[in-house]
């Protein structure tokens, strides 16, 4: 008789202990995530176990594609979300060469591929948060806590300046690009909306990941993984660096286009650096407070 009811009220709780231990799972990561603290163990010891130990590896490049298959996933949902507002993003893009009607295609596919390409920019914006926080989750196994709470915390910021580099580009790069390059020589020059479109969305790509130089430098020196000072010292290679970036981001072989995207990115990094050396100092003031 006991048994019997013992079946019985397993058999009646079973929905509940189904969904307790469903929320407990779900739950679980983000506990993990905020308290667990790795353990301490030295770089070189952690090369050698990965060479003596090659499966590991393996397991963590695993771990690495699941996290960019949800965000490539995640990617193509919102892309399929802002196909429906292609229309007004490509009018606001075109904006500056006099709107769609500056616009000539000569290609039969050529209006998908702009459509596409100005959907993808739009979906990479919204989606960029998701992204880095895979990214964060892939890498939170070896942070502490207190990092993994930084990195989380920076996340809004992510979208936040990708969207201020993208403004920035339209509103202080573009204009005078497009000005200059229809007004070259005097001559009478037709647009393709692949090459407008390509040059405008390329440039806001490159110039918003580059707006996310002083928070990852901020970020990556609070966590005791970006020296401030190596930063400060290589200032001349990043410079000639830099050069190379904006001339390989302008597909046209002008130097004014050149610089007009060089020298924010050379502000940028000097703006890292003050980043970096203010994290690095409040680490720094923790470890002697603490």
């Amino acid at each position: 008789m006991r048994r019997l009811l013992a079946n019985i009220w397993r058999l009646l709780t079973a929905p509940f202990r189904f969904i307790g231990g469903l929320i407990g799972r779900v739950f679980a990561r983000p506990r993990r995530f905020f308290t667990e603290e790795p353990g301490d163990t030295p770089l070189g010891e952690t090369v050698q176990k990965a060479i003596a130990h090659p499966g590991d590896v393996l397991a963590h490049l695993a771990a690495l594609r699941s996290h960019l298959l949800r965000a490539t996933l995640a990617l193509i949902i919102v892309s399929i979300i802002m196909f429906e507002f292609s229309g007004q993003m490509l009018s606001w893009l075109a904006a500056p060469i006099g709107g769609l009607q500056g616009l000539q295609a000569i290609e039969v596919t050529e209006p998908i591929g702009v459509v596409m390409r100005v959907t993808m920019l739009g979906a990479f914006a919204i989606t960029l948060p998701y992204i880095a926080f895979e990214l964060l989750l892939f890498v939170a196994p070896g942070l502490s806590r207190r990092a993994r709470m930084i990195g989380f915390l920076a996340i809004p910021l992510v979208f936040v300046l990708f969207v201020a580099g993208m403004l920035f580009t339209y509103y202080y790069l573009l204009p005078p690009a497009v000005t200059f390059l229809l007004n070259f020589m005097e001559i009478p020059t037709v647009v393709r909306p692949s090459s407008y479109i390509g040059f405008a969305t390329g440039l806001m790509f490159w110039v918003g990941l580059a707006f996310e130089f002083p928070l990852l430098s901020y970020v990556l020196a609070a966590m005791g993984l970006l020296p401030a000072r190596w930063l400060g010292q290589n200032w001349r290679i990043a410079i000639v660096a830099l050069a190379v970036l904006a001339a390989a981001i302008t597909p046209t072989v002008d130097p004014i286009n050149m610089m007009l995207v060089w020298l924010p990115l050379v502000i940028l990094y000097f703006l890292s650096v003050g980043t970096a050396s203010l994290a690095q100092r409040q680490r720094e003031a923790r470890k002697a407070a603490g």
